[in-house]
């Protein structure tokens, strides 16, 4: 499968642990050597191991597809966008487990779509190669640990500073902001990222919170752990960064880096990856970026 550069810079930037404490097995060993799995069959292990689960009101469906059938292939992805359709298909994978919505609103409601172009030719590829689109982002959230969390601290070198009692506040050797801009950049190959603070500014408590958690919590947050830097995927401008920079001028240290909201959470993706390359070591598994939907004049 011929896949872009990006895609190849960060299967080898991005290779997850595997401790114990991140991917645990789960009890249903007889799954692990089968290779006559269904779709369905995959989705509800997983389920299994999240506390709680299944829910009753969530977002977590199934987009497109039929999941009875059995898995011939398996692709990870933010968002299924054409391209990883296209590629997943030329991957010979039927079962593609997006992060995040499918058909362009929180719950893929798609009644307001049925006359649009782009709907139709996205759902005419998806069953044109017998596609099955689940998407997984309140379970892997409420996985213990957060699946998508810890996938990033692990792609970030900060697992081991991961405390299972406030899982989203780290602590840090000091590093400046600038330092920590360049590092988590590297570390997740971003190009861009968005701050509000002093560069010079010295940092050693750290709350993360990827993907867009909204305001509130972003907000009660600080309020209540007052860290040094606040990490997030996305924020609405109305929101953290002006309570942020308020912040700032009553003069406490608190800054903030905003690293976009797709590639703070790509390594959570990666992580449900290996979870599952490790429990179905016989059904062919792979990430394929959906990537920035942006380009940056």
């Amino acid at each position: 499968m011929a896949l872009n550069n990006q895609w190849n810079r960060r299967q080898f930037i991005n290779v997850l642990t595997t401790a114990a404490v991140s991917i645990p097995k789960i009890a249903s060993a007889g799954l692990l050597h089968r290779d006559d799995l269904t779709i369905q069959q995959v989705i509800d292990m997983f389920i299994k191991t999240v506390p709680g689960a299944p829910f009753k009101d969530t977002v977590d469906t199934i987009k497109a597809g039929d999941a009875s059938q059995s898995v011939t292939g398996i692709v990870t992805t933010m968002f299924a966008t054409i391209d990883v359709i296209e590629k997943a298909a030329a991957a010979g994978a039927n079962f593609i487990i997006a992060h995040e919505p499918t058909f362009y609103n929180h719950r893929d409601e798609t009644q307001w779509l049925q006359n649009d172009e782009v709907y139709k030719y996205k759902l005419t590829l998806i069953n044109k190669h017998k596609i099955v689109v689940w998407r997984c982002h309140d379970y892997i959230h409420a996985h213990i640990p957060d699946g998508v969390l810890m996938g990033t601290l692990e792609a970030l070198g900060w697992d081991k500073y991961y405390n299972a009692a406030n899982a989203h506040v780290i602590t840090i050797p000091s590093a400046s902001l600038k330092n920590i801009i360049q590092y988590t950049k590297n570390k997740l190959d971003i190009s861009h990222v968005r701050f509000v603070g002093d560069l010079n500014q010295p940092c050693e408590k750290i709350i993360i919170i990827p993907g867009a958690a909204g305001g509130t919590e972003q907000i009660q947050s600080i309020e209540k752990e007052k860290p040094d830097l606040l990490i997030v995927g996305e924020v609405n401008e109305w929101e953290t960064s002006e309570y942020v920079r308020d912040l700032q001028r009553m003069g406490q240290k608190t800054s903030l880096l905003v690293l976009g909201h797709i590639v703070s959470e790509e390594a959570g993706m990666q992580w449900l990856k290996t979870w599952l390359n490790q429990q179905l070591p016989l059904i062919k598994t792979l990430h394929i970026p959906s990537t920035d939907a942006f380009s940056w004049a």
